[in-house]
């Protein structure tokens, strides 16, 4: 049986936060549509961004001439004079800024200083997020502004007085920005997505004054106003006829209600009145009435409402809210069933009719993989226990997100079957029996449930069964989160920390730094933390044991004059990457970007400018997943690697894996690790030893309330290395290190085929 699809949001909980800016910059290519010879010249006004205009009389002798072939494009080249200085053109950081696109709509709220904090705040939490700016208008600043809330205080109270300064306001700053403007009272409620689908169907460009009509006091003439509870819009054009004449209205006219005032002044200098109906369009609004339940509200005109008026207390507001959110989910669902049934309609016409629909009706096909490698896995659960855990364990115990998510599909399963079968039968869950799901990136999370049901009918006898059933929980619109602009010209501050047991190692580091980052002159320093055991840092005087690695920075820094690279010296027993941070944090800048790296990084451009946009100050912090080169005594074994393998190797990843189990890279802002480390200061207090038993990525996760960004880094790879275990470190730290080393040596099929030989080569 095949059950329709519930919809319920369904977020991937991935570790990427995109946050897209567009660097690029857009060349504008400039057509003239003219008449006469493809040769003739370009003028100098044309370079300057003029367009000639051809008179009536040379376009109808040129049309005459050239018969059907009205007018002839000709793409006008731009020619740089050279007896003119060279200026340099500034471009803005986005493409819809330089050509000149705006958003649609900008609301501002009209308050005062006693509703601020009641009805203001109602407004903001149930509907604001919905509009791309929402501005709170009031006369006096309240002592205690709500969080979360834009609010402009014009220091005057008087109601006309504060309808002037918004308008203005919004003129002042934002009339360059915005193609309508919405303004209404803080007792009114607004329904966001159909005022936005309003504002989206009427054309820009036009004086338009549109709203609930009202009659003047006396209603002698036929102008009307728009009513300020019911909320109004205003034209980007409008706006700026009406701005001259603003100071002229204050002074003149004489009124108490502040919508008034401003219908009165724009049917006065514009001659425009307020309208219900345009293009096609009407402004539907609803008045509340007095002790008014929305939930009892099922009029036509509620119904279909794009604002409520008047909202007399917060309680009441989140009340229609509600209501108005049951409202557009029964439409949708609606909506969706019609859809569905004209799909299977036209379905039939189809090659494949109607075997072709796929299931459920409307939501993509499944993914078909071209290869066995693209194969998606199905996992295996039950109620307690998932067979498939992130540590490579065959079973775990089902705790968290993973047990939410099962309770709600059995729940969800039950509550389908019910409803299709009732009342004829009615259904309650014994126990799943078996559960596979697996995530389809083209469609989401899919379900095939063995359920063991109590199956009643209408006498109430009942029967156990079994049945299986087929759910999806489909993926809901993407979201691109807002991020703060970064950019790849920030310095990175590379800390090398080298142990007398790396020291080998240090060699091939400075040569793959020399060569991506010198020699390319990137934005990068340099500094390495040299760290002595007690032992050898007696012994400096008579033999430094890393007199070898600086000899070969000051062959760095005489081969490249201007390049100083400067070393630290720690003297420790247990080299905690906390004790370590703990000293370079001191000695720079708090804006300093880090990347703390290991003797077996291979430090590349890529991966600088992948730590420079995954680190954002004050927002993330990056520790990526290297890729770690499987050991070749293993991999090739008494073989020499071809030369074949070799050419493939440079171009895409090698033999290995993504090491998860190794946290020493990370990419963060000295500013950030400072904060962090202040709040672990009380818990230090306590134990001492926390310093040795936590690194850099335990004090982001646990002190900080940063995202910290963990994904793999293709460009940061890893030659194999059996990493020296240090056992004074925590059992978590410790137990990493060998784990990282064991599943370092090789994949499964290449230690399979060693050890066979091995028992081959033991038999004969």
């Amino acid at each position: 049986m095949r059950l329709s699809s519930f919809l319920a949001v369904f977020r991937p909980a991935l570790p990427l936060i995109l946050g897209l800016s567009l660097g690029c910059s857009l060349s504008l290519l400039m057509v003239s549509w003219t008449q006469g010879e493809a040769d003739d010249g370009c003028g100098d006004d044309l370079g300057n961004g003029r367009l000639f205009l051809v008179g009536r009389d040379s376009q109808r002798e040129s049309r005459d001439q050239a018969g059907e072939e009205d007018f002839q494009p000709r793409i006008v080249p731009y020619h740089k004079d050279p007896n003119k200085p060279h200026k340099k053109v500034l471009r803005t950081r986005y493409i819809h800024t330089e050509l000149g696109i705006r958003e649609r709509l900008l609301v501002g709220v009209l308050t005062s200083r006693a509703t601020l904090n009641t009805l203001a705040v109602a407004v903001n939490r149930t509907v604001a997020h919905h509009f791309h700016r929402t501005f709170f208008f009031t006369g006096l600043r309240s002592p205690k502004v709500p969080h979360g809330m834009s609010v402009v205080a014009h220091g005057d109270d008087r109601p006309v007085w504060l309808m002037y300064e918004t308008v203005r306001h919004l003129h002042q700053h934002y009339a360059s920005d915005y193609d309508w403007f919405l303004l209404a009272q803080d007792d009114t409620y607004m329904q966001a997505d159909r005022l936005l689908e309003l504002v989206g169907h009427l054309g820009t460009g036009q004086d338009l004054y549109m709203g609930r009509a009202e009659e003047f006091i006396g209603g002698e003439e036929k102008a009307r106003y728009c009513h300020g509870g019911y909320g109004y819009l205003l034209s980007r054009s409008l706006l700026a006829r009406l701005q001259p004449h603003l100071d002229t209205c204050r002074n003149d006219i004489l009124s108490v209600r502040p919508d008034e005032w401003l219908g009165r002044c724009i049917i006065d200098y514009l001659g425009l009145s307020c309208v219900e109906v345009h293009q096609g369009m009407n402004y539907r609004y609803f008045e509340l009435g007095k002790n008014a339940d929305p939930q009892r509200e099922d009029s036509l005109q509620f119904r279909n409402a794009f604002t409520v008026h008047p909202v007399s207390d917060p309680n009441l507001m989140y009340r229609l809210h509600k209501r108005f959110s049951q409202i557009e989910l029964e439409l949708t669902y609606l909506h969706i069933q019609q859809l569905q049934t004209q799909i299977n309609n036209l379905s039939e016409l189809t090659p494949e009719g109607k075997a072709g629909v796929t299931w459920p009706v409307g939501i993509n096909s499944p993914f078909k993989p071209r290869t066995r490698f693209e194969v998606i896995n199905w996992e295996y659960f039950t109620e307690e226990h998932i067979y498939s855990c992130v540590d490579g364990s065959p079973k775990c115990e089902m705790r968290g997100a993973d047990r939410a998510d099962v309770d709600a599909v059995l729940e969800i399963a039950v509550e389908r079957l019910n409803e299709r079968y009732q009342p004829q039968l009615r259904f309650t869950k014994r126990r799943l029996l078996n559960g596979y799901r697996r995530f389809d990136p083209t469609r989401g999370m899919e379900y095939v449930l063995d359920l063991a049901l109590e199956a009643y009918t209408q006498k109430d006898h009942s029967q156990v069964i079994a049945k299986r059933v087929n759910l999806l929980r489909p993926l809901s619109a993407v979201e691109i989160i807002p991020m703060p602009y970064v950019t790849e010209a920030t310095r990175v501050q590379v800390i090398l920390p080298v142990t007398a047991q790396d020291q080998d190692f240090v060699g091939n580091f400075l040569d793959m730094y020399v060569m991506n980052t010198l020699d390319a002159r990137d934005n990068v320093l340099l500094t390495f933390l040299f760290i002595y055991d007690p032992f050898d840092a007696q012994r400096v005087s008579q033999a430094d044991v890393f007199a070898g690695i600086k000899a070969m920075i000051g062959e760095v820094e005489k081969r490249y004059g201007d390049v100083k690279i400067p070393w630290i010296s720690v003297k420790t027993e247990v080299p905690s990457q906390v004790k370590l941070m703990d000293i370079i944090s001191k000695k720079h800048p708090v804006d300093t970007l880090f990347f703390l790296a290991s003797v077996w990084t291979e430090v590349n451009a890529d991966f600088l400018n992948r730590c420079r946009m995954n680190t954002i100050s004050n927002w993330q912090v990056f520790f990526p997943i290297h890729f770690q080169e499987f050991s070749p005594a293993v991999m090739y074994r008494d073989q020499q690697p071809s030369a074949a393998s070799s050419a493939f190797a440079s171009e895409s990843l090698r033999d290995g894996r993504f090491d998860r189990h190794v946290f020493d890279e990370a990419c963060f802002y000295n500013a950030d690790y400072m904060t962090a480390r202040t709040k672990m200061a009380a818990d230090l207090l306590d134990n001492e030893e926390l310093l040795e038993s936590m690194d850099v990525y335990d004090i982001f996760v646990r002190y900080s309330g940063l995202h910290v960004f963990r994904a793999v880094e293709p460009a940061l790879i890893q030659k194999y290395v059996r990493r020296t275990c240090n056992p004074r470190f925590s059992e978590d730290v410790y137990h990493r290190c060998v784990l990282s080393n064991l599943q370092g040596l090789g994949s499964r099929s290449h230690l399979a085929m060693a050890l066979f030989e091995q028992e081959q080569a033991n038999s004969t």
